[in-house]
């Protein structure tokens, strides 16, 4: 009897030990869900004042575990993805935001939507169609006549000058604030000669980077697949609650 009773003891300890760590990942879990809705409100407001909106707007909270880092107030990694945003009323693709390092004022995880989230450094990702690209252009720049699309992975721009129409692969880079367009050595050999520089010129005016929610400022331009990938970095950002 006495052999039996430790192991009944031993084993009811278990079961209770189970529970109340199944219980600690249910709250968890239901304190992690609370904080993504509430962050995702956050920042969805914050892209609103850039003019920024998309059909869905979620978040999700990395790092090792819920509870211990609200007990610090601090989220290591926290990802933001916006469906189908427009951009100045252009629509682009999908948006990212990665942020690192996210101060949340606990109150706010607790229905307090007053505080102020605060984080250290953000890297953004901006995906858009060649078409969509061609819009922004032709908005920014005045240049009516560009078309830009995605041929065996590279962006080849088509625009008409002088009445003559020239096509060329250009590199996209990031400079000074706005995308220019860089033309592909040789590239224009197949027009005659005086044109050539009018081309180049057309196509360096560059384009003016969309107002980037955040202030994010444009890091790099790529082609990525069928589409533009804009990459941006902010710092010390402010979302401020309801």
């Amino acid at each position: 009897m006495s052999s039996t009773k430790p192991r009944r003891a031993f084993r009811t300890l278990l079961v209770i030990l189970l529970v109340l760590a199944g219980l600690g990942v249910a709250a968890d879990r239901v304190g992690e869900s609370l904080a993504e809705d509430r962050l995702a409100t956050a920042a969805a407001d914050e892209a609103a004042q850039y003019d920024v909106r998309a059909a869905n707007t979620s978040v999700e909270i990395g790092g090792f575990g819920f509870l211990p880092q609200v007990a610090r107030s601090k989220f290591d990694k926290v990802t933001l993805s916006m469906r189908e945003p427009t951009v100045e009323k252009i629509a682009a693709e999908d948006l990212t935001v990665e942020m690192h390092n996210i101060h949340v004022p606990r109150e706010m995880l607790t229905g307090n939507t007053s505080g102020t989230v605060t984080v250290d450094q953000a890297d953004l990702k901006l995906r858009l169609s060649p078409a969509a690209l061609t819009r922004l252009t032709a908005r920014t720049s005045g240049l009516d006549a560009l078309k830009l699309q995605i041929t065996n992975g590279k962006l080849v721009a088509q625009a008409t000058v002088r009445g003559l129409k020239a096509s060329a692969a250009v590199q996209p880079v990031a400079r000074d604030g706005r995308i220019g367009l860089v033309v592909d050595k040789d590239a224009l050999d197949n027009i005659p000669a005086p044109l050539r520089e009018s081309v180049r010129s057309v196509l360096a005016r560059g384009i003016v980077v969309p107002r980037l929610p955040f202030k994010a400022s444009l890091r790099q331009i790529a082609v990525e697949g069928q589409s533009i990938v804009l990459t941006a970095t902010a710092a010390n950002l402010e979302l401020a609650g309801a």
